[in-house]
């Protein structure tokens, strides 16, 4: 059985068409999965659709199971053409490696991501196991990547489909490296129900959100360029959708992903960024963190000695908290968010030559 979140980019690559629609057909009935590295697939046309369906054709053959129960994933340059040779001869090679080992096929997938990210949970009796890849290109609204979890726990369609769906929001929707959402995001849960085990759902539920969370974290400490992870925090908010708008604006703007890469609490870009999130906001009411050093009180500079400095020396951490309290209610949401580096630029720069 699988689930699967897509791209919400209007441009999608032909693996994404052809998945959607063929996940659609078998009812969630997936039995396996290819994916091809390098190469994207997308805005290739109709030749691009057919080489996505001869790849699954070609795994199909090599695994022995139906076409209609195999997806395909592609990631990497887009505009070209698969190299349809190749990629089918490496289907039969990768056929002839399964069973050995989760981890290879994390380090295959791989583009511009520094290395392989993993994680697992156990929960009722059952094992999940996940890894994603991606470094660049990464919003919301199915963040930018390939995100694969196996579980042998046995899950209804309309179970798995509301847990992948739930943790997605909480995870994958939540993280940018730099606001530009990719045509080939795909993120698939497959439960097999090998091991019997039926978790209840509020269990499975959590265990999925924090295995999809490591993940979401790994995959932003691995980003193009990326040297700090900042967790954007917003309470105090009217509602959820406001928290959620805030926080972003905060962590998709270029001003704060600068901010952040030069360690410099320049604090009015925290609070620009939200008045700039499409929500009512009182800036007499805003009060400002970075982690437990407070730097705005009711929008203006907090009082007190050194802050400034204290505030710096947080931003030289790898990781740490910008927390907003908007002061119109009790709502809440988080983003993760890191720098805009000379790194990102260089390696954007030069990603196809």
């Amino acid at each position: 059985m699988g689930s699967a979140v897509f791209t919400s980019n209007d441009v999608k690559a032909a693996p994404v068409l052809v998945s959607r629609a063929a996940l659609a057909r078998a009812r969630g009935d997936v039995r396996a999965v290819v994916v091809n590295s390098g190469n994207a697939n997308a805005c290739t046309g109709d030749a691009g659709m057919a080489d996505a369906r001869a790849m699954i054709a070609a795994t199909a053959a090599a695994v022995g199971v139906p076409r209609k129960h195999v997806l395909v994933a592609s990631t990497g340059v887009i505009g070209q053409r698969l190299p349809l040779a190749r990629v089918e001869a490496g289907i039969g090679a990768a056929a002839a490696t399964l069973g050995r080992g989760f981890d290879r096929f994390a380090e295959a997938i791989l583009t511009t991501d520094r290395g392989a990210k993993t994680a697992r949970r156990r929960v009722g009796g059952a094992t999940l196991i996940g890894c994603t890849k991606g470094a660049g290109m990464i919003a919301p609204n199915m963040a930018t990547t390939l995100t694969f979890v196996c579980t042998d726990a046995k899950l209804s369609r309309a179970a798995l489909d509301r847990a992948t769906r739930r943790a997605t929001e909480q995870t994958f929707n939540a993280i940018t490296v730099d606001g530009d959402t990719s045509t080939n995001d795909m993120l698939l849960v497959l439960a097999s129900g090998a091991s019997g085990a039926t978790p209840g759902g509020k269990a499975f539920d959590q265990a999925l959100t924090d295995l999809l969370g490591d993940l979401a974290v790994q995959l932003m400490r691995g980003g193009e360029g990326v040297h700090h992870v900042v967790t954007v925090h917003v309470g105090g908010a009217k509602s959820v959708a406001a928290a959620t708008a805030a926080a972003r604006a905060i962590a998709n703007s270029p001003l704060v992903k600068t901010a952040i890469a030069g360690g410099d609490p320049n604090w009015g870009r925290f609070l620009s960024a939200a008045g700039n999130a499409g929500i009512r906001l009182r800036p007499e009411r805003v009060d400002i963190w970075l982690d437990r050093v407070p730097i705005v009180r009711g929008g203006q500079a907090a009082p007190g000695p050194d802050l400034e400095a204290r505030a710096a020396r947080v931003m030289q951490r790898p990781e740490y908290t910008l927390r907003l309290d908007l002061g119109a209610g009790t709502a809440q949401a988080r983003y993760l968010a890191c720098d805009l580096s000379h790194e990102y630029v260089s390696i954007n720069a030069d990603y196809r030559t």
